[in-house]
């Protein structure tokens, strides 16, 4: 079965990543993927900041990343960067984690502005881990994930459109590898 993870770099369940988060792991599970969510900041964050390698919970993450054939990394840009968790759980992963498999960044930023962060500050890191298969990025701007007043989410739809596209790539550039 082929297998995905996604690591969710935000600092909360409650957030637009996570809207983003639930979209691609619906349409994975639609495609019947199976997936594996990582919401970093719900590790332990002594094994995050002291670089545990060591760490049972650290190295059950990896174990997954290890069998995944699409790793998705979602982000939130603050400061015009991807977020400092994000970075401390990738330091945690093997040197080569990301070889021979399909990636695809998304990052939710309050400006269009930021539309650079993931080429030229995430991707860099991604590839010394060794991605070489990395799609496009997805960048949607907060403001077209809508908070509904009765609890969740709503994504215009001209995101959902891109991100599909770009999920759709994922699954294609898998298939060629």
């Amino acid at each position: 079965m082929t297998k995905a993870v996604i690591i969710n770099g935000s600092n909360s369940k409650n957030s637009r990543v996570t809207a983003i988060h639930e979209k691609v792991e619906n349409h994975f599970i639609a495609q019947g993927v199976e997936v594996h969510s990582n919401y970093i900041h719900e590790l332990p964050a002594t094994d995050l900041l002291t670089a545990n390698f060591s760490s049972k919970q650290i190295q059950s993450e990896n174990e997954h990343v290890k069998e995944a054939d699409f790793i998705v990394i979602l982000t939130p840009i603050y400061k015009a960067s991807y977020t400092g968790i994000l970075k401390t759980y990738l330091d945690l992963l093997p040197q080569k984690a990301l070889l021979d498999k399909a990636i695809l960044p998304i990052a939710v930023g309050g400006s269009i502005s930021h539309l650079l962060a993931l080429e030229y500050a995430l991707k860099p890191v991604l590839a010394v881990l060794g991605a070489t298969s990395i799609t496009n990025s997805v960048y949607i701007v907060d403001k077209q994930i809508i908070r509904l007043e009765e609890g969740g989410f709503a994504i215009e739809e001209e995101a959902i459109s891109r991100l599909e596209a770009q999920l759709n790539q994922l699954q294609q550039a898998f298939i060629v590898n």
